[in-house]
């Protein structure tokens, strides 16, 4: 299935855009996602915290993302 990635802060940057569409398989969950932007992406691995939301929910690893589901990548946040 096709998941469509909103990133936001460093993880655009990692992207190298605001969105991306990649190819996961059904039933894939959240920690697969993450692995295969750390695959495709290594800058990932060297972020201290990356956050997934589904349908502006955080979601936890072992959440199955839906087709057409809304994901977006919450990098770290430092400040205060």
């Amino acid at each position: 299935m096709q998941v469509k990635i909103h990133a936001f802060g460093i993880a655009r940057d990692i992207l190298g855009g605001s969105s991306l569409s990649i190819e996961m398989p059904e039933q894939a969950t959240v920690a697969q996602l993450k692995a295969r932007l750390c695959q495709d992406f290594p800058s990932f691995e060297k972020l201290a915290s990356l956050a997934v939301a589904l349908n502006t929910e955080y979601a936890s690893d072992s959440q199955i993302i839906g087709a057409g589901d809304e994901v977006v990548i919450i990098p770290p946040v430092s400040g205060g």
